[in-house]
């Protein structure tokens, strides 16, 4: 088959050979300087203000509206403030006196009311309520505390014991006597010389099991109702 050639061959080979000695020295080999008459001048840099707009086709700019200084505007309203204050201190509320308190005999006196020794407090008809946030928390306390107390009886429930019927309670025993028939048996066929350890430990190892089982049989045989843990 016929060797691939790249498309962009030609595009890769003038970008390297045109790239190639660029950097030659300790920066490129033509750099940009500045015109002299650019250079920089005063206040070249501080914001300038927008233009003012031009006449644009011939139109003069409206003039703006702002009254001259001699204009002086017609005023028809008078008002009698000596009347109205008048009126006002007599329609008004009277000045209600303050409240002093005097402790010593040469007259010093403070206010009642911020001194603490008027019942201002107790008058508020507020007093004694329970604040809003206070009944909100207590009942989310108690919401908690119910389904605290109701996961601990689920619990509860969940690891009760469960008592065997007597269906179950005759297999089980059943099941106890093949199992004790089969290790007498084996016990049994031990050699009457025990004479290594490994003896000495398989016939101490089914006397134990022998043990158990007579001890498990007993007790199912000698109690009706049977409860086992759901472990």
């Amino acid at each position: 088959p016929l060797r691939y050639i790249s498309k962009l061959r030609e595009l890769a080979k003038h970008e390297a050979e045109k790239n190639k000695s660029q950097w030659k020295t300790m920066g490129p080999a033509k750099v940009a300087v500045a015109s002299p008459n650019d250079f920089l001048q005063k206040s070249s840099k501080e914001p300038k203000p927008a233009p003012k707009k031009k006449e644009q086709d011939g139109k003069k700019l409206l003039p703006l509206s702002v009254p001259p200084r001699t204009y002086h505007p017609v005023t028809h309203i008078t008002k009698n403030f000596i009347n109205k204050n008048a009126i006002a201190v007599i329609k008004g509320e009277p000045l209600k006196p303050r409240h002093f308190c005097v402790d010593t005999r040469q007259g010093d006196k403070y206010l009642l009311e911020p001194s603490g020794l008027y019942p201002k407090y107790i008058k508020k008809k507020s007093y004694g309520v329970l604040p809003k946030y206070l009944i909100r928390r207590n009942e989310e306390m108690k919401r908690e505390e119910e389904e605290y107390q109701a996961s601990v009886l689920e619990q509860l429930k969940k690891k009760a014991m469960k008592v065997l019927s007597e269906e179950e309670r005759t297999d089980v025993l059943k099941a106890l006597k093949k199992n004790w028939e089969e290790i007498n048996r084996a016990y049994q066929c031990l050699p009457v010389v025990t004479d290594t350890r490994y003896k000495r430990m398989h016939k101490e190892e089914l006397e134990l099991k022998l043990q158990q089982l007579e001890h498990d049989i007993a007790a199912i045989e000698n109690h009706k109702r049977v409860y086992i843990a759901n472990v």
